[in-house]
């Protein structure tokens, strides 16, 4: 099962602060709409907005990344629904993730949504009401009062933003090429060589290079990319329009789907941390964007639960 990524309506703040939202809420008083920050455009980032705007109740979503369609690691990915393993993950979780998410890319890909040739990812956030704003993140802080709730789906910006050690990149190059006589996918044993043919192009993998942070083309890796492939689908020797793209994917042992409190000079932010899917953002992610929506919802429950005051 494939997917490609939606087209989503963007507008761009540059590098200017988030004050114009301040006036939309007051804290000195219950909530009416709660204001959502979701930082990361990628597969993850996206699905978790729409989950947010569809379970929880009276909020408006943001989604902030110096990066959006097609230049994400996500738009690199060939999109193929294959189950994954996580070592810090319990089985009967990443399941879990996995039922869901075929599920719903199961419903998409039997409506008119689908389109000719693959799955269309979450087409409808112009509906939800969300927004999108293109501005690089260097501290969870800056979102902060503009903001209650922020959802980290940074993946390899984590490093940076959570501080967190245990991601790393799994660099993968790959070969997007036209062979449109290529209409069933071939992968052999290990992963490491497919030809998986998409919307409108088939691609041809590919590498995994741990620890690799070069996001440029290696001649040498198309060259032993295409030669595998050709080995598998002699056909592809005529193959034209052959594009070199690379991503990096954000691994970590487990996917870390958790509630932090960040604390600074007596000011408070949640964030709800969802990210480290290596690759296997695809396969899990509309479930883990789910739980990722619930835990966003028992942060918003808390703020608009008054605090009691003490009796003197």
């Amino acid at each position: 099962m494939g997917t490609r990524p939606a087209k989503l309506w963007e507008t761009s703040f540059g590098a200017r602060d988030f004050g114009g939202f301040q006036d939309c809420f007051f804290r000195d008083r219950p909530m009416d709409t709660a204001q959502i920050a979701v930082v990361g455009a990628g597969v993850a980032g996206l699905s978790t907005a729409v989950c947010i705007s569809k379970l929880v109740p009276r909020c408006s979503v943001t989604i902030v990344s110096d990066k959006f369609t097609p230049d994400t690691t996500s738009d690199v990915a060939a999109g193929m629904l294959i189950p994954h393993t996580y070592s810090d993950t319990p089985i009967h979780k990443q399941k879990q993730w996995f039922r869901e998410t075929f599920n719903h890319l199961f419903a998409i890909a039997n409506s008119a949504e689908a389109g000719d040739a693959g799955v269309h990812l979450v087409s409808g956030i112009k509906g939800s009401g969300g927004w999108t704003v293109t501005r690089r993140i260097e501290d969870l802080w800056e979102l902060h009062p503009s903001f209650d709730v922020v959802v980290n789906c940074s993946g390899l910006g984590s490093r940076e933003l959570a501080g967190d050690s245990k991601i790393f990149p799994v660099r993968g190059q790959v070969l997007q090429v036209q062979a449109p006589w290529v209409e069933h996918f071939i992968r052999d044993g290990s992963g490491l060589t497919y030809i998986y043919p998409g919307t409108s192009h088939v691609t041809l993998g590919g590498t995994r290079q741990k620890g690799d942070w070069n996001l440029f083309p290696d001649a040498e890796n198309s060259r032993e990319i295409l030669s595998r492939c050709c080995a598998l689908e002699p056909s592809l020797h005529g193959a034209c329009n052959i594009r070199e793209k690379v991503g990096l994917r954000p691994y970590r042992p487990g996917v870390r789907l958790q509630t932090e409190l960040l604390v600074r000079d007596g000011q408070r932010l949640p964030v709800v941390h969802h990210y480290g899917h290596g690759s296997g953002g695809i396969s899990v992610h509309w479930g883990t964007a789910l739980e990722a929506a619930r835990l966003v919802s028992e942060c918003v429950h808390a703020l608009r639960t008054p605090t009691p005051k003490s009796q003197l």
